[in-house]
């Protein structure tokens, strides 16, 4: 059978039809390339983000930055001088971009002017962390990617 040019086209074009349907089936249908969302309420926490920003700036204006260091106990933050443990209310997010499973948050509480994440919550990788907290009227945000 001889087979003139335009049946050519026509089978190469569904031959990539097939190609492509095949690639678009396997990756939509297996496991291992399935990926969640960031956030799961990625709209209600956009709304919120000019808060975000408000704590991040309120954050600037404290005398002495932040200080964070890997010890062998864990992850050590040591927050200012000009910050009373005792006034403060706000949480500490882990969050695990590789896996969702290893996320977790716990309230903030500080040993003296420090807080500690320790080992045996961390896992080898990268981590974002975020600590909110409200102080004397004003809310606060920390941000930071570490690798632990």
């Amino acid at each position: 059978m001889k087979i003139n040019w335009g049946t050519g086209i026509v089978i190469g074009i569904a031959a990539f039809i097939c190609f492509i349907m095949f690639f678009v089936i396997k990756m939509s249908t297996d496991d291992t390339y399935s990926y969640d969302l960031v956030v799961e309420e990625y709209y209600k926490k956009e709304l919120a983000f000019q808060q975000e920003i408000d704590a991040e700036e309120n954050l600037k204006l404290l005398t002495e930055k932040i200080k964070e260091e890997r010890t062998n106990e864990g992850w050590l933050f040591t927050f200012p001088k000009e910050i009373n443990p005792e006034k403060v209310s706000g949480t500490v997010f882990l969050y695990r971009p590789s896996n969702k499973q290893l996320d977790f948050q716990f309230p903030l509480k500080f040993s003296g002017s420090n807080l500690l994440i320790p080992n045996k919550r961390l896992v080898d990788g990268r981590w974002n962390i975020n600590i909110a907290w409200d102080y004397e009227g004003k809310k606060y945000l920390f941000k930071k990617e570490i690798l632990y």
